[in-house]
């Protein structure tokens, strides 16, 4: 079969490069290969557990790419030629490709261990057929240990607590969401999980899993165990790249696929978007971790815009980190460096810090106190970045701050911003803490 533009990968990525692609490219055929017949909603898979109460509720559909022209294909890809721009299918067929776009995900990391290949031992897979057996197992368990504390892990946790488990969490860290937020954040998350039932450990590593023939809980590094019959690792995924690891193609030094700024790879006509892909931090340049699928989104936008030639005014300066979570009405987010890492890299920073409530007057029923905490550069002022913490409308506000921080902004680009507000949608013009904390940062800055 020959086809001109070939995406590989049915996540966010791969659905975005072939869309966004076939907008910029109209006349050019664009086919779409997934391994699975249908995909989940990545951010959405904790949520199955309690809020939706379903696999079928989280399901990430095609058709707006199919209403545009794009092909989808659900095979399984065995093998690469880039020399001469096939792919080998399972069923013995190949597929020539003019442009390929690889967006081939991540999958979860399972740490070696005793224990580990027991019955009752699971992660969070982005497949649809793996978590209908997760939320199958879930609902018959009683006791269940959730390892990770980063969003996965509260969010999976915080969701088996709703359907009446018995949960507790371990992080190997000293605080939750360590890796995006201050410690002061992560304590609040921490606190609002064990106020709602949530049995937290931080600090401490899981060793082995106990059981013979099932899951009968964990042993941790102090000598103490906790008692269960489901155990969920959360700690982190790793690039699907076995594919093309072996194949000439530059890799970067977290194993992920080395790209340009316009998403290209080292081999021609090749671009890679998403988790497999190795991103760079946007302040520091160093190789970056950060899957989400917002920054694969990001990159498949760029990717499918510059298939047939570059589109300079999209490119990809590295990763900022915008993102933000929600438990039990209490929402997290972040924008670019929290002031752990702006000092570790070395930074000279000033930080800025507000409260106030997202609704004025405050003695409005539906009002949620918001705590903001912003980071800019001492001399210059510029921000580096800012964590929030509040209500709903903490999920629109970071990507203020996500914007400032592509812009180049400063504290008093940020004190004299024009803003909208409503007493039933925002804080009060007064009082808005974006600008109350850049103000904060430049009083400061000036001691």
């Amino acid at each position: 079969m020959k086809k001109q533009v070939v995406v590989l990968g049915g996540g966010p990525a791969g659905i975005i490069a072939a869309g966004c692609g076939k907008k910029s490219n109209p006349d050019k055929e664009f086919t779409l290969i997934r391994s699975e017949e249908t995909g989940l909603v990545p951010c959405g898979i904790p949520y199955i557990f309690g809020t939706l109460e379903s696999v079928d509720a989280n399901v990430m559909g095609v058709a707006p790419i199919q209403k545009l022209g794009v092909e989808v294909m659900q095979a399984e890809v065995t093998a690469i030629d880039f020399q001469n721009k096939s792919l080998s299918l399972q069923n013995g067929e190949s597929v020539e490709y003019e442009k390929l776009v690889l967006a081939t995900g991540s999958s979860p990391i399972l740490p070696k261990m005793q224990g580990i290949d027991l019955p009752g031992v699971y992660t969070v897979k982005k497949n649809k057929i793996y978590m209908e057996q997760v939320y199958a197992a879930a609902k018959k368990a009683q006791k269940v240990v959730i390892v990770g504390g980063g969003f996965i892990g509260i969010e999976t946790g915080d969701e088996m607590r709703k359907m009446g488990k018995d949960v507790t969490l371990v992080e190997a860290l000293p605080n939750l969401l360590e890796a995006a937020y201050d410690n002061e954040f992560g304590k609040m998350a921490q606190e609002t999980l064990q106020e709602h039932g949530l049995k937290v450990r931080t600090g401490i590593l899981v060793e082995e899993i106990l059981g013979s023939d099932k899951v009968q809980g964990v042993k941790l590094r102090d000598g103490s165990t906790v008692p269960a019959d489901m155990v969920i690792f959360a700690i982190g995924y790793r690039p699907n790249v076995e594919l093309v690891k072996d194949s000439g193609i530059h890799m970067g030094f977290s194993n992920g696929i080395w790209v340009d700024e316009y998403m290209r790879t080292s081999i021609p006509d090749v671009f890679a978007a998403g988790d497999c892909v190795e991103h760079k931090d946007f302040f520091t340049r160093k190789p970056s971790r950060l899957m989400l699928a917002s920054t694969a989104v990001f990159d498949a936008r760029i990717a499918g815009s510059n298939l047939y030639g570059l589109k300079v005014v999209r490119e990809n300066h590295g990763n900022l980190g915008v993102f933000s979570t929600s438990i039990e009405g209490l929402t997290l987010a972040a924008a670019g460096m929290n002031e752990r890492t702006a000092r570790e890299e070395g930074f000279e920073i000033v930080v800025g810090e507000a409260a106030s409530v997202d609704r004025h007057p405050g003695t409005l029923p539906d009002k949620s106190a918001l705590k903001v905490k912003l980071i800019f550069s001492l001399e210059s002022g510029l921000l580096l970045g800012g964590q929030l913490a509040g209500g709903k409308s903490v999920g629109e506000m970071v990507n203020i701050l996500g914007l400032g921080l592509q812009k180049d902004v400063t504290a008093n680009d940020l004190v004299t911003m024009q803003i909208g507000t409503h007493p039933l949608l925002t804080s009060a013009p007064t009082t808005y803490p974006i600008v109350l904390a850049a103000e904060s940062a430049i009083r400061q800055g000036r001691k």
